[in-house]
């Protein structure tokens, strides 16, 4: 039986007492995750597993909730640093999500030149959308042509987040932001869609890790921010079974509801069923038997 590592590490001081982030544990916090998913003692051997020197990357991340709960710049560009130890080119690395105001609107500058890390919206001047639709099952969509046509190589570097239909929004659901029409894929529960889009060949073909941000993770009422059900849970989550990542973040979740005393997402009848449909898909695990914990915390 093959079994799906998912590695958390936890930094204990990695938020300083006014929130902001201690960069150098944040380094440490990456290079520790890859190194003890791939098995390496060092960073570049990790990478050089997953990626090489042609690999143009992209980095899918999550700005829709704002400043207060949206991807960090300090996280994805630690992120983007890590990759150049398997000699991609800083402009083969594409820091990316759907709208230039959504990324400003989370402190990111836009850079669209040939030097430097990327970092554009699909809605950038000569980017957009494909004019063929793409078809699969239940999904017809259009992709952001950052994901089907600017990269090669794909990372979903999501927020955790309750989601007030899905359930739960990580790395799979991340996707979303990928596709000009997200808003018709929402009904049960978001089952069996958010399965079906990541199987689509623009994601499939290309993803090659899940990173969950789960320095904040908004437990209730999300996906929008309340500070009052965030969690500064101070750990990132690795994976390169995309379903076991947002499986052991479901768990996280559904933890933190219930040290409140909140009704189970199975109760508020929104548990991520898709989950279980990716698992029947083939796409990865969803259950406790076939998923292997590695916890630590620096």
């Amino acid at each position: 039986m093959m079994v799906s590592k998912v590695v958390l590490i936890r930094g204990k001081a990695v938020f300083s007492r006014d929130g902001d982030i201690d960069q150098r544990i944040l380094t440490d916090m990456f290079n520790k995750g890859i190194q003890i998913l791939m098995g390496q003692q060092n960073l570049k051997d990790s990478l050089s597993l997953l990626f090489n020197s042609n690999n143009k990357v992209g980095i899918k991340i999550n700005t829709i909730g704002g400043k207060k709960l949206s991807t960090r710049p300090e996280v994805s560009f630690s992120l983007a640093k890590a990759l150049l130890t398997a000699g991609i080119q800083q402009e083969n690395i594409i820091i990316w999500d759907r709208t230039n105001r959504e990324l400003r609107d989370a402190e990111y500058r836009l850079n669209l030149n040939q030097s430097g890390f990327k970092v554009l919206g699909t809605d950038t001047q000569g980017v957009g959308y494909d004019s063929e639709l793409t078809s699969h099952l239940n999904i017809g969509s259009l992709f952001s042509k950052i994901q089907s046509k600017m990269i090669t190589t794909s990372i979903s570097l999501a927020i955790l987040k309750d989601h007030g239909m899905a359930g739960v929004t990580a790395g799979m659901k991340n996707y979303f932001g990928a596709i000009h029409n997200p808003n018709k894929y929402h009904d049960t529960n978001c089952n069996p869609f958010v399965a079906e889009l990541f199987e689509t060949k623009p994601i499939k073909n290309k993803h090659k890790l899940t990173v969950l941000d789960s320095l904040v993770v908004q437990y209730h009422r999300g996906p929008s921010y309340h500070a009052r059900w965030a969690k500064k849970y101070k750990a990132l989550i690795f994976c390169l079974d995309p379903v076991a990542a947002d499986f052991i973040g479901w768990q996280i979740i559904k933890k933190l509801r219930a040290e409140k005393g909140l009704p189970s997402l199975r109760e508020e009848k929104r548990e991520p069923a898709y989950l279980k449909t990716a698992e029947k898909m083939g796409l990865g695990k969803a259950n406790h038997k076939e998923i292997k914990i590695i916890e630590e915390e620096l």
